[in-house]
């Protein structure tokens, strides 16, 4: 939306201040403008939603030029005029989670050498690491260079030449983009007298109120609920963000609604491939009490006698002493409905089914689309078949 169109439902747009303070036993928020001069806004309500920031690694080289973040539109701004104005034939990106594969993938669609470096053992560690490698694959069939379990100490300019190092080797580019994730910008907090907790993140309840009266934060500054744990976590995403700013707008304006959990339901695009994930993965799941199963399932994303089917690599993880639903993993090649599929599994997961229970959904059917047994049931018939021999 516009800045006209959002003020024209009566909402005071004041750009190009920062918040420096708030003063609670004031009900002020204190701001300062691009010139330093202070302003104080007085409020009935306070809601506080400063997203997050970059992750910055402690390492030398990071103000170097062609050395980019990227969280801000300013950042993007700043990373397209350098790209224009240098004309870079190579890229590294420090980071192998969403940001920096999504960022190979653009980067390779504008024909430029794309090397990624990644601290831990495989690629999108938010999944499996069976599914990291399919990942891996992928990258290098599009001429991605891969570079796992590379820590990186310093970064070095020679010349036009940027130098990405480890102990043990360098790898050289024209720019360097870094994305190792984001953390909560939650400085206000502490200077106010308001709780932080998981990773520094504001403090809420599932009404979105901070520890202070008054006063609530939503989005990647605070902590999310998170339903299959009955405890708040911290998982930055733009559906909990939008979610979580609903409840406090409506909350700070006399409503009861309370947020009702995220399951870190998420999906990704990276060349052909998209990639999805629900609830728990197995070694969170025991991480936190359960007793979890998962197995493997390879389904066509449709009937096979009908052209351009394809196969999907689907993990399903469950309790085994409740049957309980808590998670599913997905991937495949773009185009085969993953997205949507994840979104079944993570409403099942919401309402608390069990596995057995996704068999009894009513899923569409036709051949160009699906099998009358939708490929999110089978991964649920194909986990009671080995809870049945491991019980």
């Amino acid at each position: 939306r516009t800045r006209d169109e959002i003020q024209e439902n009566g909402i005071n747009v004041v750009a190009q201040h920062h918040v420096s303070s708030v003063l609670p036993e004031r009900r002020q928020a204190v701001a300062v403008d691009v010139g330093g001069h202070s302003r104080s806004f007085s409020y009935d309500k306070l809601v506080i939603a400063t997203g997050g920031k970059s992750m910055v690694p402690d390492i030398p080289g990071l103000d170097l030029p062609g050395v980019f973040f990227l969280r801000w539109m300013n950042d993007g701004f700043a990373f397209q005029e350098y790209h224009l104005a240098h004309r870079p034939t190579s890229i590294v990106i420090i980071g192998g989670g969403y940001i920096g594969l999504e960022m190979a993938d653009a980067m390779v669609r504008r024909g430029l050498s794309v090397s990624v470096v990644e601290y831990l053992p495989s690629l999108l560690t938010t999944f499996d690491q069976a599914f990291g490698r399919i990942v891996h694959a992928e990258l290098e069939k599009q001429g991605v260079r891969v570079f796992t379990g590379f820590r990186v100490e310093r970064i070095e300019s020679r010349g036009a030449i940027l130098s990405v190092c480890s102990a043990a080797s360098a790898v050289e580019a024209d720019m360097v983009l870094v994305a190792i994730g984001s953390q909560p910008e939650s400085g206000l907090a502490p200077s106010a007298g308001i709780a932080t907790g998981v990773r520094g993140a504001i403090c809420v309840n599932r009404r979105m109120e901070t520890s202070l009266p008054n006063v609530f934060a939503a989005g990647d500054c605070a902590e999310t609920y998170h339903r299959l744990l009955n405890k708040n976590t911290y998982l930055p995403l733009g559906t909990t963000a939008h979610k979580q700013g609903r409840i406090a707008g409506e909350n700070a304006v006399g409503g009861k609604r309370e947020y009702t959990g995220t399951l870190g339901t998420q999906s990704v695009k990276i060349f052909n491939l998209v990639a999805a994930r629900t609830g728990l993965k197995d070694d969170e799941a025991l991480k936190e009490g359960f007793f979890p199963l998962s197995v493997d399932t390879d389904a066509w994303d449709h009937k096979s006698y009908y052209p351009h089917a394809k196969k999907l690599k689907i993990r399903i993880t469950g309790d085994k002493l409740t049957g309980r639903l808590l998670g599913m993993q997905i991937i495949g090649a773009y185009g085969t409905e993953i997205s949507k599929r994840i979104d079944t599994v993570a409403a099942a997961i919401h309402s608390g089914m069990t596995v057995e229970a996704l068999n009894d959904l009513d899923l569409s059917y036709t051949p160009p689309l699906s099998s009358p047994w939708d490929p999110v049931q089978m991964a649920a018939q194909s986990w009671h078949q080995a809870i049945r021999r491991v019980t």
